[in-house]
């Protein structure tokens, strides 16, 4: 199951939040910033750690770590694609490539739930209008595709803001429309 909904990331009772971080994972503004504060300092200790032994994260990958202090039990570093650093072609494939990695790496720790923060939409100046509703159907394309053999029952898209609410709700409701 897909959903929408308005708020706060770091306040959702999931199993699994993915985070929108850096290749360095070292935390940062927005999103990154505030999971990283609510978690507490052990995230950015395993987000080091990781870096270290792995190297930087590349766009599009995802990694775990533990969620610190936050109600869920796992926090999902993906690396969006800065827009202008790609052609639009790449930068949409490197996009949907963070949400179902993310969904791979959520299914390996046998996640039940996770919630998404809208990727690249920030800071890194993803279009909303095009990031929409490549997170719709890159959620819904994986659902389906491990329907059978994934632990992940629901996946919610969490936005901060009425505006992107507004944006992938629609895309949620055009793609949903033209399955049926």
């Amino acid at each position: 199951m897909l959903s929408v909904t308005l708020g706060d990331l770091t306040t959702m009772k999931v199993d699994a939040i993915v985070n929108a971080a850096n290749t360095q994972l070292a935390g940062g503004g927005g999103v990154d910033g505030a999971i990283h504060l609510a978690a507490g300092p052990t995230v950015l200790e395993e987000c080091r750690a990781i870096v270290e032994s792995q190297g930087p994260c590349l766009t599009g990958d995802a990694v775990i770590t533990a969620a610190g202090n936050l109600w869920a039990s796992w926090v999902i570093h993906t690396v969006g694609p800065i827009w202008g650093n790609h052609d639009p072609i790449d930068s949409s494939t490197l996009l949907a490539s963070c949400y179902s990695s993310s969904l791979d790496v959520a299914s390996t720790v046998g996640a039940k739930s996770v919630a998404f923060a809208s990727i690249s939409t920030g800071v890194y100046g993803f279009p909303r209008e095009l990031a929409a509703p490549i997170a719709v159907s890159s959620v819904l394309e994986w659902l389906q595709g491990n329907a059978a053999t994934a632990s992940i029952n629901a996946v919610t898209l969490v936005c901060f803001d009425q505006g992107n609410h507004a944006l992938v709700q629609d895309s949620l409701n055009r793609l949903c429309r033209h399955s049926n």
